[in-house]
């Protein structure tokens, strides 16, 4: 398997791109070109959903505000859980995450994540964890208290990724007897999900189209998307008038 934009091979910004049929999805009319960009990371927060086993009326924490850990909020409530709390250490991404499609919002702080994890569940009103948590960030810390989060039993999904070896709680990990799995893109039948959630109108990605830029301004807009600027930024393909 090879993809596109991960060394050596190359990204998609180009006029046309030529790709074997089994790998390509017609939208429908209604769907926009735009929202069809967003199915991408749309399919990878269906992956870690489905990897979570998030079941209506259960709740579920997911570390990190970036466009992937929004998503994973939005199918996971498409998905049915009655909880949904975000947690992010940049206000207005949380800001957006609850008008979005979180039902708690959660800013860590700098202390030992034993304390992160019962300040989350305490305002969650959550006493003995979450029925799975969800890291999209990669940050340690968050990975940490993620552990410390989940309930006995639970489930962790690991989907961000960070650094390639952490300090990692372990013994939490034995003792609460936590189903801990990774979640590398998607699998099969996860493209496809994602366009019913978007054609159906269960996931809206609209909302998280920050702008749209030019082509010829495309440098500049990874340069404001890693600088932390918008959620996701669109730019217009060469041919696009």
């Amino acid at each position: 398997m090879k993809f596109a934009a991960t060394p050596p091979f190359g990204g998609t910004l180009t006029g046309y791109y030529l790709s074997a049929s089994d790998f390509c999805y017609k939208l429908p009319q209604h769907v926009s070109l735009q929202e069809g960009a967003l199915l991408e990371p749309l399919a990878v927060a269906v992956h870690i959903v489905k990897q979570a086993e998030i079941k209506p009326g259960q709740s579920v924490v997911v570390m990190g505000a970036g466009p992937v850990g929004l998503l994973c909020c939005a199918v996971a409530k498409a998905f049915g859980a009655s909880v949904i709390a975000s947690v992010d250490i940049q206000p207005a991404r949380l800001e957006f995450a609850k008008s979005y499609a979180a039902t708690h919002t959660f800013t860590p702080s700098r202390v030992p994540a034993e304390e992160n994890a019962a300040a989350l569940l305490q305002s969650i009103n959550l006493p003995s964890g979450t029925d799975a948590v969800i890291d999209a960030s990669g940050a340690e810390p968050s990975i940490q208290t993620s552990i410390h989060t989940v309930r006995r039993g639970g489930v962790y999904v690991q989907g961000g990724m960070g650094k390639p070896e952490i300090t990692f709680p372990i013994m939490e990990l034995c003792t609460k007897e936590v189903t801990c799995k990774g979640s590398f893109r998607y699998g099969s039948g996860d493209y496809a999900l994602a366009l019913e959630f978007v054609s159906k109108g269960l996931v809206d990605v609209k909302p998280l189209i920050s702008r749209t830029v030019e082509f010829t301004d495309a440098e500049q807009a990874f340069k404001d998307v890693k600088g932390g600027q918008g959620i996701k930024v669109l730019i217009k393909g060469p041919n696009e008038k």
